[in-house]
């Protein structure tokens, strides 16, 4: 399949369903790439329709464990830059390499460590992979122009963790709504979402997808709710 192919398959995967996000960083208790592979095979059985994962390793791990799409990132620090997801071409690469369907990249209005504009960084991956580019944006005028750039989609995954967006205690469906009406590329809804009423939200307000991560793969995060839950009924 050439590129447009792809990005049409998937849209007709995921429409109306849950992409589920199987990530652990270094200092989280399940991380590895053999655990993610498993919550990969956890969130199928449960009816995910996509997955989203970070790093070649974990990647590999999940493509040879389930027989969805994978969105692939992969989160690098970089001294001197606050762009962390996919911020370089060889990271791009990378993740294709590993198997993953699309590639996420951050693209925030925020300097990157190569190319002039996120058009070229766009470019340079599309003939580099040939993979579609899933633009994670922060503000509705980042939507607007990743897809200007070239982005083969967009998704809300920043919006609320650049210094520049609002962060609200729940997702920020009023950019899902606003960016649904103005895009022609297919838009997903991901940041915050904890609950399934809030992922109906976000489908009805126009994304064609919601990603949820934490509220399903992160039980540390789960816990956390509970706990701080019960301590309200104290105050």
């Amino acid at each position: 399949m050439d590129r447009h192919q792809r990005v049409e398959a998937f849209v007709n995967q995921v429409r109306g369903r849950l992409i589920v996000s199987c990530q652990a960083l270094p200092h989280e208790p399940l991380f590895g790439a053999e655990i993610m592979a498993r919550m990969a095979i956890a969130a199928e059985q449960g009816g995910a329709a996509a997955i989203r994962a970070n790093t070649p390793a974990d990647i590999r791990s999940i493509r040879a464990a389930v027989h969805l799409p994978i969105i692939g990132l992969y989160k690098v620090d970089l001294p001197g830059y606050d762009v962390y997801i996919t911020p370089r071409l060889e990271d791009a690469c990378a993740v294709a390499a590993a198997g993953a369907d699309l590639i996420a990249i951050d693209a925030t209005a925020r300097p990157r460590p190569e190319f002039d504009s996120l058009a070229a960084y766009i470019a340079a991956i599309h003939a580099a992979t040939d993979l579609p580019v899933l633009a994670d944006i922060s503000t509705y005028d980042e939507g607007i122009a990743a897809e200007a750039a070239g982005a083969d989609l967009v998704s809300t995954t920043m919006s609320g963790y650049t210094p520049y967006s609002a962060l609200l205690d729940g997702p920020d469906i009023d950019l899902v709504a606003a960016l649904s009406k103005a895009l022609t590329v297919p838009l997903l809804a991901e940041g915050r979402y904890h609950t399934p009423a809030q992922v109906q939200a976000a489908l009805n307000a126009g994304a064609v997808s919601v990603v949820v991560g934490g509220a399903i793969t992160r039980p540390q995060e789960i816990t956390r709710r509970f706990v701080q839950a019960i301590e309200r009924l104290r105050d």
